[in-house]
């Protein structure tokens, strides 16, 4: 008996502290590695998980590299094959503490922070500093992002004959609206 109410104890503990946090499985990253005058390098992802925990101001988000969408299959296969190796390496990993931050603070007006962290691609990890910009919308709470990313950083090799034609940092920009409403989820498709 005593075992049966621990267990529906932790259960229930759990369960509270677990929604505690606001998450999203349906944010965007999308992706560019272009340079002038070459084919455009662009790719979009719209299976992003973004989890952010209030009581600590830690933001972790979640990419699975294959579901980077190129225009071009061949530009897709490479990415994921030659660059990324997403068989090896099948997700990127960001986890950052937001400053100053407050859940209180967050209205419809747009406001900036900081959040230091680190990125982790390919089994490289890169301590990295983004600005974000938070606000209130229905439902959640939208945010975007810039990750510059260094190519070199994360040992991605890419062949001479063709690496003046991808650019050494890829712009890449998160969007997204957090909350546990299912309304938010299906706004973002």
């Amino acid at each position: 008996m005593k075992r049966t109410v621990f267990l529906i104890l932790l259960f229930t503990a759990c369960s509270i502290i677990a929604q505690e946090k606001i998450t999203t499985e349906k944010a965007i990253i999308n992706f560019e590695a272009s340079v002038p005058c070459f084919e455009e390098i662009k790719a979009i992802n719209k299976s992003v998980m973004i989890s952010l925990d209030p009581k600590t101001s830690t933001l972790l988000c979640t990419v699975l590299l294959k579901d980077f969408h190129f225009k071009l299959d061949l530009m897709e296969e490479h990415f994921n094959e030659n660059y990324v190796q997403s068989h090896r390496y099948p997700k990127a990993v960001f986890k950052g503490k937001i400053a100053k931050f407050d859940l209180k603070d967050i209205d419809e007006t747009e406001k900036e922070y900081l959040i230091k962290g680190k990125l982790l691609i390919r089994g490289k990890s890169k301590d990295i500093l983004v600005k974000a910009l938070f606000k209130k919308v229905y439902g959640g709470i939208q945010i975007k992002s810039d990750f510059p990313i260094t190519i070199s950083d994360f040992d991605i090799e890419i062949p001479e004959r063709i690496a003046s034609k991808i650019a050494k940092t890829a712009k890449t920009e998160l969007s997204g609206i957090i909350g546990n409403d299912e309304e938010v989820l299906l706004s973002l498709k």
